[in-house]
């Protein structure tokens, strides 16, 4: 079975990295300018290394309990390897300490009240000696303001940006987005381009455009994305019931 699955994943990343490159082509960018992030939510900590045996080195996950035995399992599995680990999903400030114990990158902040959680998690890790540096952080972004998606609108944009930046613990490094259920997503992403031009000009090291998954990844690189964000589209339906 275990080969089986290699296969699979292997097939699935070809297939999936063939897409990135034509999309890159397709709008004129370098394929090595597009990130591929692999959305390894509710999947076991076994596609992971076959993953990174693969030659990925970045992960996306979105509930806490489940990423962190994840990431300790990934450990003890590939002792060798150093894999990238991104929280994606929506995170509640009581779950901060724990994200900041092991999160490269959080690309899910929306609130004021979050990014203190996190500050003040971070800079414990620091005092700790659990984080040698800050926790670089995504602004989210609601093309549509629905709550359920998470996400700041355009007015908030600057504000919470401004607040991230005043922070020792966090460092502001861009901009996330996803595409509003069923909008068109040339639309759709051409506002979140939008709103990602304002920020960098106000605030030049917010320079990463998370955007763009398994069905939208082609318009989401047209308009700008350096980050694609892929579930589904490499690791087929979940494996697990996650918590």
């Amino acid at each position: 079975m275990h080969g089986e699955r290699r296969h699979e994943l292997a097939r699935r990343l070809r297939a999936l990295r063939q897409r990135i490159d034509a999309a890159c082509v397709a709008a004129g960018r370098a394929p090595e300018d597009v990130s591929l992030l692999a959305v390894t939510k509710t999947v076991p900590a076994s596609d992971v290394a076959v993953l990174l045996d693969l030659g990925l080195t970045t992960f996306g996950e979105n509930r806490v309990q489940e990423a962190g035995a994840k990431v300790a399992e990934v450990a003890k599995l590939c002792p060798a390897a150093a894999p990238r680990w991104h929280f994606v999903g929506g995170l509640q400030r009581n779950k901060a300490k724990a994200v900041a114990r092991w999160a490269d990158r959080v690309e899910s902040v929306d609130s004021p009240r979050l990014v203190e959680a996190l500050d003040v998690a971070v800079r414990r890790e620091q005092d700790t000696g659990g984080r040698l540096g800050p926790l670089p952080v995504l602004v989210q972004y609601s093309v549509d303001g629905d709550p359920q998606r998470g996400g700041v609108s355009r007015d908030e944009l600057g504000p919470l940006a401004e607040n991230i930046a005043s922070c020792a613990g966090l460092q502001l490094t861009g901009l996330m987005a996803v595409a509003p259920l069923g909008a068109d997503p040339d639309v759709a992403f051409a506002d979140v381009a939008a709103a990602a031009a304002w920020l960098r000009a106000r605030f030049p090291q917010a320079s990463t455009l998370s955007a763009g998954m398994s069905g939208d990844l082609e318009a989401a690189i047209r308009h700008g994305s350096d980050v694609v964000r892929v579930g589904t589209a490499l690791v087929g339906e979940r494996r697990i019931t996650s918590e």
